[in-house]
């Protein structure tokens, strides 16, 4: 786990300024750095390829690890972040190639030099990888297939320049701070940026399972591995029998688990006691000698406390259980830290709790394993309840849609004056949105306070899944935007505040492959979801300590924003503020957050139903401060 940045350019950067663009990533990879500029063809084009590395060591320790790499003629150079779990394999194929290390770094080296980028094909793992051919004169950007890892890039002018997060592409010359107001909206009714867009103008992040590649001042992007297409070639030969799926998967989430358990550093799991995370915990000791670290932090809150199941999992399985209970101050306290460490507005509070079991964890591992992907994957979140309810009542939605829009009844507003449910149901006629439905005051409010049309808020790409079943429709667009977008970003800027690598097995790709042929009656079985994961479970932890309702994972947003947060809240919102922002609608934005703040915690339409927008909008005010006034 490590942060990478560099660039191709003309201008005059040298070795300081990268080392400085490289040091803002300081907390991703603390144990060791390196930088160096080459020349393309010899100075004759005046580019020159700058490469940045930060380390933190988990494979090979020792120097010969250190990055940028170069292969054994010198003819490729390579700055990588993130771990390859099935080099071992890969590297008894090369066993021409002359190797000096055992890092998964060098074989990523050598599978390049004999297959070229298509080697990333058969890569295992999570990765940011910038290979820079220098016969060829190309430079080449990998992300991993579902985004574990991030990685930005920024074309201007020719030149190229690209980092694991934002404040490497801050801190270059030259970078302009210029706000992507079509995004505002979109962040303040989902609360993160999903690919491609950035909160930069001409900064963007590359999609997952994307190949950029650059040459000569311009640049192509790919496509390895796409959800949708990977979904139908799997789908096309389905796995109906359910005792079959269930051990496959169970036999390939071991495999998973097992390569995943690999490295030269102290290892552990999250433990929140729930399904997934139990499940790789239950795994990860079967395949240890000793008891695995488990890690779970606590809340002294009536209804919102798991660590108390979680150390009945750890004491079932004989895990070496470490938990820490957490008061809403030391959650506060972080709030500050937000702006350091998620450099672009990310307003999901869950990053709070998850920054402090990662805190937790680094005091005893370096390598936490996680239960990522689970809820996605194996339609596991309370809304695919909803989504096929919804589905069944879509063509009385219509009728009724229909019947409120005829003429005379159209004029008395009779569709607005439904119960909401029912209102919901029928004003659901986007066919490209049809799993998105919800309060339309929420988009409505996100559209009205930012000054200039944005994108909108529902991302409109559903009929591209070419399925007719919502459910599994809502479940690939998850895959597309919400995983990679929020939870995995908040889980690797989380632990990486800590210099702790973060590694979810769910997300191996013959798992992800493989979960795409189960038949969706198996995941969603009469009513249960992700009923294929919890009866793996259930063979390894006793039922009873796992069945209950699901409990969320986050910061008490409203209690902040009306109490310790109000005045900075109504600062960051009064008009002179608004204005030479230039970004929001001064007099609805004042508006909307003094009818929020005004409510009270018994409010209707403006209370505290808004307090996940207000947060955002807090959230990002935040970061604008930190890095753009």
């Amino acid at each position: 786990m490590c942060g990478i940045c560099g660039f191709v350019s003309k201008q005059d950067i040298d070795l300081n300024t990268l080392k400085a663009m490289n040091d803002t990533m300081y907390h991703r990879g603390p144990d060791d750095s390196g930088e160096c500029i080459y020349e393309m063809h010899g100075g004759s084009t005046g580019y020159r390829v700058g490469l940045g590395h930060r380390r933190l060591s988990i494979i090979d320790l020792s120097p010969k690890g250190h990055q940028p790499m170069l292969s054994c003629d010198t003819s490729v150079a390579l700055v990588f972040n993130g771990e390859i779990y099935n080099f071992k394999e890969i590297k008894e194929e090369l066993g021409d190639y002359p190797f000096v290390s055992d890092s998964d770094s060098e074989v990523i080296l050598a599978a390049y030099m004999k297959w070229g980028i298509g080697c990333v094909s058969r890569f295992n793992g999570m990765f940011a990888i910038c290979i820079y051919d220098r016969k060829k004169e190309e430079v080449y950007l990998v992300r991993d297939r579902i985004g574990k890892k991030p990685l930005y890039y920024q074309l201007e002018g020719g030149d190229l320049y690209f980092a694991s997060e934002l404040k490497p592409l801050m801190a270059r010359p030259g970078f302009g701070r210029r706000i992507r107001s079509e995004v505002v909206s979109r962040f303040l009714f989902h609360q993160y940026i999903n690919a491609p867009e950035t909160v930069f103008e001409g900064v963007y992040k590359l999609e997952p399972g994307s190949i950029l590649k650059y040459k000569d001042g311009n640049i192509s992007l790919e496509k390895y591995w796409d959800i949708n297409t990977v979904y139908h070639e799997m789908y096309a030969n389905p796995v109906t029998d359910y005792r079959e799926a269930k051990e496959e998967l169970d036999r390939l989430l071991n495999k998973a688990v097992e390569a995943r358990m690999i490295a030269d550093v102290p290892l552990g799991t999250f433990l929140s006691g729930g399904y997934d995370s139990s499940l790789i915990t239950a795994i990860a000791q079967k395949h240890s000698d000793e008891p695995v670290k488990t890690f779970s932090i606590g809340f002294n809150a009536e209804g919102y406390n798991e660590a108390v199941y979680a150390k009945e999992v750890a004491s079932y399985l004989g895990t070496n259980h470490t938990e820490a209970y957490i008061d809403e101050d030391e959650m506060y306290k972080l709030v500050d830290s937000i702006p350091e460490y998620y450099d672009e507005p990310f307003a999901d509070s869950s990053q709070i709790p998850t920054m402090l079991v990662s805190k937790l964890a680094r005091e005893k591992v370096t390598v936490a394993l996680s239960g990522d992907g689970g809820d996605e994957f194996y339609c596991g979140y309370n809304v695919y309840d909803l989504i096929a309810q919804a589905e069944k009542l879509d063509a009385l939605g219509g009728m009724v849609h229909g019947l409120c829009n005829l003429p005379g009844l159209k004029q008395m507003g009779l569709e607005d004056r439904l119960p909401f449910k029912v209102k919901v149901i029928a004003a659901n006629r986007c066919p490209d949105t049809k799993t998105q439905f919800g309060a339309g005051s929420y988009v409505s409010n996100a559209e009205n306070m930012v000054k200039r049309k944005g994108l909108p808020c529902a991302y409109p790409i559903e009929l591209k899944y070419g399925v007719d079943n919502w459910q599994i429709r809502r479940m690939l667009l998850d895959m597309d935007t919400y995983l990679p977008g929020d939870i995995l970003c908040k889980v690797d800027r989380a632990s990486m505040k800590y210099s702790l690598e973060a590694r979810c097995p769910i997300l191996d790709k013959d798992v992800m492959e493989y979960s795409f042929r189960i038949h969706h009656s198996i995941k969603y079985h009469d009513g249960e979801k992700k009923s294929i994961l919890k009866s793996i479970a259930y063979d390894y932890i006793p039922r009873e300590l796992l069945d209950r309702p699901k409990v969320g994972f986050g910061a008490p947003m409203d209690q902040w924003l009306r109490g310790p947060l109000k005045e900075r809240l109504l600062d960051m919102t009064a008009r002179d503020y608004l204005v030479s922002q230039d970004i929001f609608d001064p007099d609805f934005t004042g508006r909307f957050v003094a009818d929020y703040l005004a409510t009270g915690d018994g409010g209707r339409a403006s209370g505290k139903n808004y307090s996940k927008m207000c947060w955002s909008l807090f959230i990002f005010q935040q970061w604008h401060d930190a890095y753009c006034r």
